[in-house]
């Protein structure tokens, strides 16, 4: 789910800091640096900068694994906080509430489901002899899912991007009834440049789906996409890819090899559309995914890239959940008649929706609980072939005593039953100065033990070296890579953004630039522009971590990075 504003990301928060982040820069090469080049005068930078404040190796006892730490419904933060309602009938005796995918439930072009509400609640109309109005919350689609399936907040109806949600929420034992398969239409897409279109042409005579996973595959083309346990795109696209691989059972061995090969040849998958796009711009991607409406409405991207459909169309239906009455099924097929009016289908044009409706779609043979088990076969083999070497970098200085260190704690704990076993994980803390906590090593039980003794042993207390304690973790990652090479690195910075002793991000902006390692920023009560300046430096992202929705963002982050 796309929006053409590019919004930053609400991402989440420290949650997703680990576990959304979707996904890392894969050009990092043996020895150094993506960037290529000065690798002595790289590690002699970094080494300084580290040497400005006292460097300790005082590592953590182990600590108590507990798988149960957090249960499905304490992971997920407040609703209203988070997912807010955009739309509400103020003195309505009857209230209808419907989940909308934010691509349709927000504001301008995006607003086009945002103004059907509006007028609904606007027409006076009764049921039953009840003022009826419908209450509109702009909610991811893989969010809805989490929330109904958890039982924590359950609407009237939802309308997702596409109905691969409502087949999961039915294999998940929910009732679902379709109200509309289509209220306002879409279709996703691979974008790819005009140049690398006329040689995907040239070679395949074709450019769809099938000639952008096979050009994946082969290296000649890098592709970006999103996090499918979150995104109706992402998840359409891992779909499609598998398909592409054996239509006829895309869960079976011959889907898992080619998708293997397909994730050898991303460099990450991105934790949001802001962050793919960014990368596209830079040069790192070639092809990346949107939704049409989003596209059209970009004048950049219509002028740049050509659009190339796939997988199952983006109509979002609209479907009733759960325990609905009968009067509420009344409103919410009265909704959906006002959506299919002559005044919404024109107003959805002039938004860029009801394009492309020559495209009929595809995945037919996908249903029900596969899209579930696809998600599980990405998570469990995107880094088989180059596992992941990630170094957590805690702030505990003084500003994050109390709240902010206290859901530190609490949201990593919970979060490392997202960590695959097959990747490596260090952990250095930091205040006035620099402590190695944990060496990197495999992440196996005896590793997670010893992560979770680093976790509860932090206190806070002093100043903030926030830049030698990410030069630390950088030098950490380098000497790793020379025994290990086919692993690919990423910093976990997690902190308010101070940075008052030791170096200045602009002594090592440079060196992390030619180390290529992206840091992930998870910013507490943050300064997020600090954060985001480092995030910048090869192309990561920056999470607002508000501490009620921590645990949620961490899980996140991990499932889609590590």
């Amino acid at each position: 789910m796309n929006s053409n504003k590019m919004k930053p990301a609400v991402l989440g928060g420290i949650v997703i800091g680990l576990g959304i982040i979707i996904a890392i820069v894969a050009a990092v090469t043996s020895g150094g640096g993506a960037k290529g080049g000065k690798t002595a005068d790289t590690t002699t930078v970094l080494e300084k900068s580290v040497d400005k404040v006292k460097l300790t190796k005082n590592y953590a006892p182990k600590g108590t694994i507990s798988f149960d730490a957090t249960d499905e419904k304490a992971e997920l933060p407040d609703i209203d906080s988070n997912y807010p309602v955009v739309v509400e009938p103020n003195g309505k005796e009857l209230v209808v509430e419907i989940f909308s995918s934010p691509e349709k439930a927000g504001k301008g072009t995006d607003g086009w489901m945002t103004e059907m509400a509006e007028e609904f609640n606007a027409s006076d109309i009764t049921v039953s002899g009840k003022s009826a109005g419908i209450r509109l919350r702009s909610i991811s689609s893989g969010a809805q899912i989490d929330y109904i399936t958890a039982g924590v907040n359950v609407p009237a109806a939802i309308s997702p991007s596409a109905y691969m949600w409502c087949d999961m929420l039915e294999s998940q034992g929910v009732d679902v009834e379709m109200i509309a398969d289509r209220t306002v239409g879409n279709v996703a897409g691979v974008l790819v440049d005009q140049n690398t279109y006329s040689s995907l042409e040239e070679k395949y005579g074709t450019v769809d789906i099938s000639a952008v996973v096979s050009a994946t595959v082969d290296g000649t083309l890098t592709t970006g996409y999103t996090n499918p346990f979150v995104s109706t795109t992402g998840l359409n696209f891992l779909a499609s890819m598998l398909n592409d691989f054996d239509s006829s059972d895309p869960l079976g061995s011959n889907a898992v090899e080619g998708f293997k090969k397909f994730q050898d040849n991303v460099p990450f998958v991105a934790y949001n559309t802001l962050q793919m796009r960014t990368a596209a711009e830079n040069g790192t991607f070639n092809a990346m995914m949107m939704e049409y409406q989003s596209y059209t409405q970009d004048v950049t991207l219509t002028s740049s890239y050509k659009f190339i459909p796939f997988g199952i169309r983006h109509d979002n239906p609209l479907a009733a959940v759960g325990d609905v009455s009968a009067d509420e099924k009344t409103v919410l097929k009265m909704f959906a008649d006002l959506c299919k009016s002559e005044k919404a289908e024109k107003l959805a044009d002039e938004y860029g929706f009801n394009r492309m409706d020559d495209y009929k779609g595809g995945l037919e043979n996908i249903s029900g609980n596969t899209w579930t088990q696809m998600q599980k076969l990405w998570k469990k083999n995107k880094n088989v072939s180059k596992p992941i070497a990630a170094v957590f970098v805690l702030d505990t200085s003084g500003s994050m005593m109390g709240e902010p260190l206290n859901s530190l704690k609490a949201s990593l704990n919970n979060s490392i039953k997202y960590i695959n076993s097959s990747n490596y994980v260090g952990v250095v803390s930091y205040s006035s100065g620099v402590n190695v906590e944990l060496e990197i090593g495999l992440f196996d039980i005896n590793q997670q033990s010893y992560f979770v003794g680093a976790v509860d042993s932090l206190t806070a207390s002093g100043n903030t070296a926030t830049y030698s304690a990410v030069s630390q973790a950088a030098l950490m990652l380098r000497e790793f890579m020379e025994k290990e090479p086919n692993v690919t690195p990423m910093i976990f910075l997690l902190s308010d953004g101070q940075s008052n002793v030791g170096s200045r991000l602009g002594d090592v902006d440079d060196a992390l630039a030619d180390t290529g390692i992206p840091v992930y920023t998870i910013g507490y009560n943050a300064d997020l522009e600090e954060l985001k300046s480092i995030s910048d430096i090869n192309e990561a992202a920056t999470i607002n971590a508000d501490t009620d929705d921590v645990i949620y963002q961490l899980k996140n982050l991990f499932n889609a990075n590590l």
